[in-house]
């Protein structure tokens, strides 16, 4: 059999979390190479298991990311840092701007994972999740007798110290005028009022999957969240743990009611009683019609929780990745990251295919597409109508019925812009600019609510007049800081 020789890097290239390293300097020991990019749910999936083969290996094994960006956003290092310090990846990576060492290992999909001997040679290349244990089988034939010592990697640097990490999602209840936000840099979700002056945390602050108080209680990069006004209940997407969980306002005790804290393998449709249905990472959640509607970014599907029979289904998509309207169904999306409704159609934040999707709530259930190229590699920074808009990784809509003409906020996160969308003629224009991945929508009375995310903040805007302020939560800390 020939062998590989594994190419060399590239000079120059922007190292991260190391000085550079080469393919040569590290000779006399294993690498492994994972290309990736921070928007693609797949490489997020594989990230703790990545960590625990580190660490395992940590000896006799050098972890190498090269960050391939697909999307433009992704190409700069102030997204990249953003990225790893999220979720804290603390091995070296370096960053493939024009492609270089993608193209030189001939890759082509997400994630991709090249195994090179302590000679220098690729040994193993796997594709896509699911392939660790593989690659763990194939490690393992090799550093008995090639170990030598891998560098030491310096820890990250201290955590974020502001009182918000990387917010994802926020809820605004304009009954009683309180704002929920999903911290989902800390693992906790953050209730205040409308001008962000009182504030009350639940969750420890520590990534974790338990239920209690809400003290007690752990989350895992919670995202989306709904609010059930009659019973006070408000449910959260776990998504790191990929679950539904439960916060009981009056008391705030915490309970899951959907998934099993492991993600789901199944990409086919289906369904069950919820707590024994596994999930694939849930990036948002709707309250409608008595039923809780899940943006099920991991299966690139929309699924519904009846709360009267507690079963959890698969509506609309068929689990493969792409953007194709039609029946429910037949219809594919490409990891959906944000929902809203106006009673009759539910609206989806298609991120990888950078398009707005509406799916009809009557019992054809049509998908459409508002407006977008509807192509996964089809993106940009347009206004327009219909497909001729370009959007660049939307993560999350709001909805406003109060307008003369009713809109659809959307966050165009990778264009760090806001935009306003006409539902009905999918005509969308630019309204506010000057953010960083703003990731999630609120709006209450003339106010919309930004998840500002990697600016770590919440910016409430008027919309009318477009006054904006910082919310500023005084009396909000870091986990563990302080407590009021």
């Amino acid at each position: 059999m020939v062998r590989v020789r594994a190419p060399q890097f590239p000079q120059n290239l922007t190292w991260l979390n190391s000085a550079a390293l080469s393919i040569a300097s590290l000779r006399g020991q294993p690498i492994l190479l994972d290309f990736w990019t921070y928007g693609c749910i797949n490489c997020l999936h594989i990230l703790p298991e990545l960590h625990q083969l580190a660490e395992k290996y940590y000896s006799c094994l050098t972890l190498i990311g090269v960050h391939t960006a697909k999307f433009d956003a992704e190409n700069t290092i102030a997204g990249i840092q953003g990225a790893i310090a999220r979720y804290d990846i603390r091995h070296p990576v370096v960053v493939d701007h024009d492609r270089r060492i993608w193209d030189a290992y001939a890759v082509r999909a997400y994630p991709t994972f090249v195994l090179i001997d302590a000679q220098g040679y690729v040994v193993l290349t796997a594709i896509g999740e699911g392939q660790l244990a593989r690659i763990e089988s194939a490690l393992q034939a090799l550093v008995g007798s090639e170990a030598t010592p891998a560098i030491a990697i310096p820890p990250p640097p201290d955590p974020h110290l502001e009182s918000l990490r990387f917010p994802g999602k926020v809820l605004a209840d304009r009954t009683s005028d309180r704002l929920f936000i999903a911290d989902s840099g800390h693992h906790r979700i953050v209730v205040t009022d409308f001008l962000g002056q009182m504030s009350q945390t639940i969750g420890q602050g520590q990534a974790g999957f338990q239920d209690g108080d809400g003290i007690a209680a752990q989350f895992s990069h919670p995202q989306g969240l709904a609010l059930d006004p009659e019973k006070q209940v408000l449910y959260v997407a776990d998504t790191g743990n990929h679950a539904i969980r439960k916060i009981d306002l009056k008391t705030t005790q915490v309970s899951t009611i959907a998934g099993t804290g492991v993600q789901g393998p199944w990409l086919h449709p289906h369904g069950g009683l919820a707590q024994h249905v596994a999930l694939n990472s849930p990036w948002d959640v709707l309250w409608h019609d008595r039923a809780l509607w899940i943006a099920m970014a991991g299966s690139h599907q929309i699924w519904r929780l009846d709360m009267v029979t507690n079963q959890l289904q698969t509506w609309a998509g068929t689990g493969a990745e792409g953007c194709f309207d039609g029946n429910a169904e037949r219809a594919a999306f490409a990891q959906p990251s944000g929902l809203a409704t106006d009673g009759r159609s539910l609206f989806v934040a298609d991120c990888e295919s950078s398009t707005v999707r509406a799916i009809a709530l009557d019992g054809d259930a049509i998908v459409t597409s508002v407006c977008g190229s509807g192509n996964l590699y089809d993106f940009g920074d347009l206004d327009g109508q219909g497909e001729g808009v370009r959007l660049q990784h939307c993560l999350g809509l709001a909805y406003d019925p109060s307008s003369n003409q009713p809109d659809l906020w959307v966050a165009d996160t990778y264009n760090h812009k806001i935009k306003r969308v006409n539902p009905a003629t999918g005509q969308c224009k630019t309204m506010f600019t000057d953010f960083a991945e703003p990731a999630g929508l609120a709006i209450a009375q003339n106010w919309l609510f930004v998840a500002d995310t990697n600016q770590h903040r919440i910016v409430r805007l008027d919309w009318q007049t477009g006054d904006r302020c910082i919310l500023p939560l005084p009396q909000l800390c870091p986990p563990g800081l302080c407590r009021f």
